[in-house]
């Protein structure tokens, strides 16, 4: 019993590796990367084909922030006030929720390959918003008829979370959950989803074709004040739960029985997180589309930086998370202006030769 005792401090303190050295870094860093979310925010909300500038933005806010008449016209005021801004905080509320669900997931399943989008989570919140777009006016009439506007984040919500929970009850075995198991078998659900997202593609007439296609592949060019209202309420309200998880995250990262003997309810904490990844992910995939690998990325980056502690990394993800979307979107209405390239495809341009430098790099093929 004394063994056992001395021995879980011992192992608790190894739940948190390099706290002494990394966490004033650690704190560094996120006060760098809300500097670095504040001026993407304003470069998102002064980008743009209109007159209104980033130094004009900046102005007409100090101004207004001051209680004085704004510097901008009407219509630049109607273009930064009700196209932009919409645009720029539905970026930030999905940034963060990607990334911070992709760093839970990695947490949960203790594996830095775990990512809401490559475990299939995506793809069945994906095949609940194709439901309400395409079957919404017949079959799922009355469904659309009760949640209304919510009804779409609704449905994404809840295919992201039947997905997450077969998931888990597939990989997991008398307590203990395979991470070999837990991918193939996301790779698999997640094929499944996009062969009944596929019937449903077929069936649709060619406006939701239309309308599929772009929405498939990723864009915040919907961004609207009732959109943010109904998906911003359930992200926030997602994310909300990350402080309350983060220690029970790490004792986790040192195996189930011994985050048990910690204190921590482990199967409590499970449900936990899977319901708040499977609602972020539901809520930003509705109003969104497919938006891949951010949640990768991001925790990847940021493990290698300020450690693996989740009272840091999981705030942390969420800054960088946001400004990474932001400048995507940015590149997205730049790059190929005066269109717009869908924004899932400047992230996957990004996050998939990432994502192979990792799997080579766990391999020991690549000691970069």
């Amino acid at each position: 019993m004394t063994d056992n005792a001395a021995a879980v401090p011992a192992a608790w303190s190894r739940a948190r590796p390099a706290e002494g050295d990394r966490s004033g870094r650690a704190r560094a860093a996120i006060v760098i990367l809300a500097a670095l979310l504040a001026i993407t925010a304003v470069i998102s909300l002064g980008h743009g084909a209109s007159d209104a500038s980033v130094w004009g933005v900046v102005g007409d806010l100090l101004a207004r922030g001051a209680g004085e008449e704004s510097t901008m016209s009407l219509r630049d005021r109607v273009i930064v006030y009700d196209i932009r801004m919409p645009r720029t905080i539905l970026g930030i509320l999905i940034g963060a929720a990607l990334a911070v669900s992709g760093a839970v997931m990695q947490g949960l399943f203790r594996n830095p390959l775990a990512d809401p989008g490559i475990i299939g989570v995506s793809s069945g919140a994906s095949l609940g918003a194709v439901s309400v777009i395409v079957l919404g006016g017949t079959a799922l009439a009355p469904f659309t008829a009760i949640f209304g506007v919510f009804a779409l984040p609704v449905a994404a919500f809840v295919g992201g979370l039947a997905i997450t929970l077969v998931l888990y009850r597939v990989s997991t075995r008398s307590g203990r959950t395979s991470v070999a198991t837990m991918l193939l078998a996301g790779i698999a659900l997640g094929a499944l989803a996009m062969a009944f997202t596929g019937v449903l593609v077929f069936m649709a007439d060619d406006r939701q074709l239309r309308d599929l296609t772009f929405w498939t592949l990723g864009s915040l060019a919907g961004a609207t004040w009732p959109k943010i209202g109904a998906a911003g309420s359930v992200i926030v309200a997602a994310l909300a739960v990350a402080p309350f998880i983060a220690r029970g995250l790490n004792a986790l990262s040192l195996g189930e029985a011994t985050a048990h003997h910690l204190g921590i309810p482990v199967q409590r904490l499970k449900g936990v997180a899977i319901v708040a990844v499977a609602a972020a992910v539901g809520a930003a995939v509705a109003v969104s589309g497919g938006i891949g690998f951010v949640g990768i990325v991001v925790p990847h980056l940021l493990r290698l930086l300020i450690g693996p502690d989740n009272r840091y990394l999981l705030p942390a993800s969420a800054l960088l998370g946001a400004s990474l979307l932001l400048l995507a979107d940015a590149v997205s209405r730049t790059i190929v202006a005066p269109a717009e390239l869908p924004i899932g495809i400047v992230t996957a341009v990004v996050g998939a030769p990432f994502f192979l430098w990792i799997l080579l790099r766990r391999r020991g093929i690549l000691d970069l």
